[in-house]
């Protein structure tokens, strides 16, 4: 049984629902409900996947979407990558085949991604 196999060592997909992502307003002709439905699809057992009515913040890169690694992926050296952009079914598929792979820290992201990832974004405190 691979480590990311329990629920408390798999590897976290976050999918932000707030006010830009996910949304026809912004972007029309994404299928946002399907592409969410593909991931759990495409990562049951695999990873733990949820949508957040927050918002992440960097609502210049809608759709994000934050992977975050396995506690063994963390101990590789794998941090949360920040994804923006994933809009259409491609995108989602590489980032399935990603996790399935491992994620973080544990394989590399697949090419379709590596543009796709930017900075965790700066948090301000109040």
């Amino acid at each position: 049984m691979p480590p990311y196999a329990t629920q408390r060592h798999r590897v976290r997909v976050t999918v932000c629902r707030g006010c830009c992502c996910g949304t026809a307003r912004k972007h029309p002709d994404t299928d946002h409900d399907g592409q969410l439905d593909a991931l759990r699809a495409g990562l049951a057992g695999v990873a733990v996947v949820r949508a957040v009515p927050d918002c992440l913040g960097p609502c210049e890169r809608s759709n994000v979407v934050v992977v975050v690694p396995s506690p063994a992926g963390r101990a590789a050296g794998g941090r949360p990558t920040w994804l923006g952009g994933v809009l259409d079914e491609e995108t989602v598929e590489a980032v399935a085949d990603w996790v399935t792979r491992g994620g973080p820290g544990v394989a590399e992201p697949p090419r379709a991604l590596r543009d796709l990832r930017f900075p965790t974004p700066a948090t301000t405190k109040s």
